[in-house]
């Protein structure tokens, strides 16, 4: 893989690596373009090149070339070769002319574009596009046809919720683009696109909502994203790992989903997402510590209900990182600090355990990420029912040959149930490298270890960024203006202004948003005051 970063010899798309004098510009004879074409793509099967002829002309005068597969086929057959065919003596003069008259009268398509160099011809080939060339002239058209097979809008599968929208990215980045479009519909809903990637030319669009977003964080993504120089953009993963403020930490600094609804929320809040051809992940910038204990489904309940269960959240992620380091240090140096009775039954339990709880811990906690992994690379019909089955026998075979202790298996089963319950995947599988740390400083220095690793990880994320932004804003610094939807979330109705970490703090509601007042409150309140006004008088 080490190759892939390597710059290429030659920029020019097409060019060998070898130091081959090679034109730049189309040549104005068409069948030396067609060899051309042919010579650059190794005369592959799937570049299909389709010669036509005017009747004025006893030669093929016109080619039509395109990709099969990514192309869509209708679009060609219907704009393109019908209406030719179907009015073939209609194009004459000279071959600038008939090309202009091609473009204007025979190809019924919304995008055309000229072309004159062969890095655009490439460029414009591969993206799905038609290109149009014609005998005696240097000039092509481009029309915009790209299509081809892409996977449905389906429900997202690692985001799963129970209430809200079931639609999902694709690998389709014009999909994905129009699914945020359908629920952002606002001129100012800004879309920018580049391509990275020497050889891949992968399409990369940032989408922003100007007007709410601070333009410094939208100059400094994009100056990044224009920095990237690497062969290959596959996933939305190599853009993060080369954009990310620091990269010595097993924390995300920028957020991905594929949700369409969690990337219109975010664009709403000020953030910047980024959307990459090829996968439904689309990255969301900057981010903060506390949205990866976020849902979508917080802003579809009740506040206090979604409140609840942020809290619970994040004391799941404490206890998938510190549960084992806790019963190590526990059993290891502080017997004191655990009820009697309950010390008592654990030194039962232990009596026949030939290991010291660390390497217990460590066992256990290796046997069941080889299980989980087991599961996820299994096909999925036997890939839970490896895991359960795995995870049930294992674990019991393993307490009654006296290898591990009941107590460590309901402590392993806790923490690998709460790092399940994790809401974001990338925060989830950081918990779980940081967990073997804490047991071996809990192993090491006891109670007082897992003290100093709580602070240390503390001061860690203190001192994050993401493009800019602190990491663990709005706790730290605190800004309690913007305390409303953090690990609390306010009711709708008393949110006025849009939180100024990120972009400008403007008012998001009107003056006279106000309390929910059902109508029968409003009559007894009208009733009140004409019974009081009476009676005065």
């Amino acid at each position: 893989m080490s190759s892939l970063f390597k710059r290429p010899k030659k920029k020019l798309f097409g060019k060998s690596e070898k130091n081959i004098k090679e034109p730049d510009f189309l040549s104005p004879s068409l069948p030396e373009n067609l060899a051309f074409i042919k010579q650059q793509t190794g005369n592959s099967p799937d570049i299909i090149i389709r010669t036509l002829k005017t009747e004025e002309s006893p030669v093929a005068n016109f080619a039509i070339v395109y990709v099969d597969g990514i192309v869509d086929e209708a679009a060609i057959n219907d704009f393109i070769f019908e209406s030719f065919m179907a009015n073939p003596h209609q194009y004459e003069g000279s071959p600038e002319e008939l090309l202009q008259q091609l473009a204007d009268e025979g190809v019924a398509l919304g995008s055309l574009k000229t072309i004159h160099e062969w890095n655009g011809f490439f460029q414009e080939l591969m993206d799905g596009n038609t290109i149009i060339l014609t005998d005696g002239t240097n000039q092509a058209i481009s029309a915009s046809t790209h299509g081809g097979e892409h996977r449905s809008v389906e429900q997202p599968e690692s985001q799963v919720t129970v209430r809200g929208p079931r639609d999902g990215f694709n690998e389709s980045i014009q999909t994905n683009l129009a699914l945020v479009r359908r629920r952002i519909r606002n001129p100012n809903l800004w879309t920018e696109s580049m391509k990275i990637g020497q050889r891949t030319k992968t399409n990369v669009t940032i989408m922003y909502l100007k007007g709410v977003v601070n333009d410094k964080i939208v100059d400094e993504v994009r100056s990044r994203l224009n920095s990237i120089d690497i062969d290959t953009i596959l996933e939305s993963g190599y853009i993060e790992q080369l954009i990310e403020d620091q990269t010595w930490t097993t924390f995300p600094t920028l957020y991905h989903t594929e949700r369409p609804d969690a990337v219109a929320g975010n664009i709403l809040e000020g953030r910047i997402a980024i959307f990459v051809d090829g996968t439904p992940f689309v990255l969301i910038a900057p981010a903060v510590f506390i949205q990866f204990f976020q849902s979508v489904e917080d802003y579809y309940m009740r506040f206090d209900i979604a409140t609840a269960l942020r809290f619970l959240r994040i004391l799941i992620f404490f206890i998938s990182i510190i549960a084992p380091s806790i019963y190590i240090a526990g059993t290891t140096f502080h017997q004191e600090m655990i009820p009697t009775q309950l010390v008592i039954s654990i030194a039962a339990q232990r009596e026949s355990v030939p290991f010291p709880a660390f390497v217990e811990a460590v066992m256990m906690e290796i046997t069941f990420e080889i299980l989980r992994e087991a599961g996820v690379r299994m096909p999925r019909p036997v890939g839970s029912a490896i895991s359960i089955v795995g995870a049930l026998v294992i674990g019991q075979a393993a307490v009654q040959a006296g290898i591990v202790s009941p107590a460590m298996v309901i402590i392993v089963s806790i923490t690998a149930i709460a790092n399940f319950a994790t809401p974001s995947f990338a925060i989830a599988i950081s918990a779980r490298l940081i967990r073997f740390l804490f047991m071996v400083i809990a192993a090491t220095f006891g109670m007082y270890g897992v003290i100093l690793g709580i602070i240390f990880l503390t001061v860690h994320l203190c001192s994050l960024r993401s493009f800019g932004v602190p990491y663990t804003s709005p706790l730290a610094p605190l800004s309690i203006g913007n305390l409303g939807d953090t690990m609390i979330r306010v009711p709708l109705w008393t949110t006025r202004r849009r939180a100024n970490l990120i972009m400008k703090g403007e008012q998001i509601h009107g003056e006279h948003m106000h309390k929910p007042n059902p109508p029968g409150s409003r009559e007894m309140t009208i009733r009140k005051k004409g019974q009081g006004g009476a009676n005065e008088t």
